[in-house]
This record gives C-alpha cells, sequence and structure tokens, in this order.
C-alpha cells in the first residue's frame, strides 16, 4: 500500500473510532491544549502509578489529523514510563517538522504513517498537539497551546 494511502486510512479510523476517547476521573496529571491557528481544542487526563501512564484519555474538539494523533498517541504511551512517553513526545515532534531521520533507530512504530505531515505546514501543529498536551500534563502544565514559545523550547530541549 503506498504511504499517502496508509497515511489517509489510519487518520480516518482513528477520527471514526478514536481509541481512549474520554475523561478519567479520576486523574492524576491533566492538560488542556489549544491550536489558535486550526482551532483545535484537547483535554488530556491521565494516571501515573509508579512513574508509569497508567491509563490515559483525551476529549475535545479537534480536526481529524488531531484526533487521530491524539488516539494513536495514546495507545502507544498506556502503560509506558514517564521518560518512554517524554522520549517518545521528542521523537514525533522532530518526525512531525522533519527532523527524525526515519531510517536511524527510534521508537515510534506505526506512528511513522504521520512522516508526510511533514509536508503539510499547516497541519503539523495539527499532529503535535496532542504531544505537546502530553508533555504538558506529565510536567503539571494545566494549559499549553502550539503557539506558547516556553513550550517548544521545553520540548526542543532549550529551556
Amino acid at each position: 500500500m503506498h504511504t499517502n494511502s496508509l497515511y489517509q486510512e489510519v487518520i480516518l479510523d482513528h477520527n471514526r473510532k478514536p481509541r481512549n476517547y474520554g475523561q478519567l476521573d479520576p486523574a492524576s496529571h491533566h492538560a488542556i491544549g489549544h491550536n489558535p491557528l486550526c482551532g483545535d481544542r484537547l483535554d488530556i487526563t491521565l494516571q501515573l502509578e509508579n512513574d508509569h501512564i497508567h491509563n490515559i484519555a483525551f476529549q475535545g474538539e479537534s480536526c481529524a489529523i488531531c484526533k487521530a494523533s491524539a488516539s494513536m498517541m495514546t495507545t502507544v504511551v498506556k502503560g509506558k514510563s514517564r521518560n518512554d512517553a517524554e522520549t517518545l513526545i521528542q521523537e514525533f515532534r522532530e518526525l512531525a517538522t522533519g527532523k527524525l531521520d526515519t531510517n536511524q533507530p527510534h521508537h515510534l512504530g506505526r506512528l511513522t504513517v504521520f512522516s508526510g505531515i511533514r509536508d503539510l505546514p499547516t497541519r503539523v501543529k495539527c499532529a503535535i498537539l496532542p504531544w505537546h498536551t502530553l508533555h504538558a500534563a506529565l510536567n503539571a502544565i494545566a494549559n499549553t497551546s502550539t503557539e506558547t514559545h516556553d513550550e517548544t523550547q521545553a520540548l526542543s530541549g532549550n529551556s
């Protein structure tokens, strides 16, 4: 199957049937993310136990790319340690912005289906918003935006 077709199929599947959609109550960590350029708004709740993501959920209003990214993200990070989740956050951000060499070792697996998003600059922030929001939740930041300079620095390791 052609990469573009696979990308479209995955996006449509996760948009129609998002995994882990909803809200956890109680949640040990929570953050709200916003992409003002697209209007996407996500609310991520998670339960961190023994420094591992025991459970995670998301809800909100977003475009298909953002919802699919959030859906896939929640399935991938569930059960991972905080450090493993932060590694995935960084690698996904680098993938979406075209900075990750997918021929080198990485931890993204099926998430590489989003590699083509780098060619759609107006959609990159849609795909990255769930990951920004997860990073915020893990670091006790209540609200984040794709336009927040500090958050971008924190994700890129320049803080």
